[in-house]
């Protein structure tokens, strides 16, 4: 393929999962190997932390395995939560395996953090200013988990709050969606499990690059892996600042991405920020040739 535009490859953190997120990209050789030899947790508790993380990573890598080879390289790779994980797989930092083997890590690290501080919760608000929900989630001991626009985020925190912290915020006219995971990620909630992590990191072997990583909680380029290792584990305690992540790959002449699944939040919230980015998710298609044919279009554009 020729490689005329720029590719972003967007990989998505938890709640677009199901039960048939792997038989698209099994209907690839490769990738139906990949899938077979990787330790991968049961199907029937894909909501549950410690069985969503491995899974999604897994699902988005096996979908660039059965994509690479015809695919155009990506200039850049993004990822949402746990998906920054998938990307340094993607850009092949870390093997197929090892990046399962770390978001199950992850997981754990997450789950024990949140037993310190049980019924944590997360909530997607939306159709209010950020200035005015801010206030509103300290006074109900939640944070700002994930900025996704100047009018919506994701808010982590404790269970037993959510219900009157949806009260406040309908009142002033925003919208709340109560989200399937039990871990207030990227909040203070989850302090504890950043310095494991970090040291889980540092001591896992990583291969340059072929693409930058763009940060979530900083939005910059990463390719190094002292960098790596202090973005990704301090993530998992920190804001994300994904509004910033699409400016960030606006600026850098990305003129096409793909969602590489599964779901697509994240290619209807560039395409909404971002109308010149060509934008489409795994999930918009039938075929892995119908995927390619919309890459090989784009990349001659």
């Amino acid at each position: 393929m020729n490689d005329n535009g720029r590719l972003l490859l967007l990989c998505p953190g938890q709640g677009g999962q199901h039960a048939d997120m792997f038989d698209l990209a099994r209907s690839d050789a490769q990738a139906a190997a990949l899938l077979a030899s990787l330790p991968l947790p049961a199907m029937d508790q894909i909501y549950a932390n410690r069985h969503a993380q491995p899974l999604i990573v897994a699902a988005t890598l096996a979908m660039w395995t059965a994509l690479r080879p015809r695919a155009p390289a990506p200039a850049m790779v993004a990822g949402y939560s746990i998906g920054e994980l998938s990307a340094y797989g993607v850009a092949g930092a870390y093997s197929a395996a090892t990046s399962v083997q770390l978001a199950s890590a992850r997981a754990q690290l997450m789950d024990e953090a949140a037993q310190t501080e049980p019924d944590q919760t997360l909530l997607a608000v939306s159709g209010i200013a950020l200035t005015r929900v801010l206030p509103l989630l300290q006074a109900s001991d939640y944070e700002l988990a994930i900025e996704t626009g100047e009018d919506s985020c994701i808010a982590g925190g404790p269970g037993s709050q959510r219900a009157a912290l949806e009260q406040a915020l309908t009142q002033q006219g925003g919208r709340c969606t109560h989200l399937p995971v039990a871990v207030a990620s990227h909040t203070r909630y989850m302090q504890a499990a950043v310095a494991p992590f970090a040291a889980l990191l540092a001591q896992t072997p990583f291969q340059f690059p072929q693409a930058p990583v763009l940060a979530g909680i900083s939005a910059v380029p990463v390719q190094q892996q002292a960098m790596a290792v202090d973005q990704l584990a301090r993530q998992l305690a920190s804001t994300i600042h994904w509004s910033a992540c699409m400016d960030a790959a606006a600026e850098a002449g990305i003129s096409y991405a793909l969602e590489l699944g599964p779901g697509a939040a994240l290619s209807r919230m560039l395409q909404q920020r971002h109308p010149h980015i060509s934008t489409r998710s795994v999930a918009d298609f039938r075929s892995l040739d119908g995927i390619l044919r919309w890459l090989e279009r784009c990349s001659e554009a």
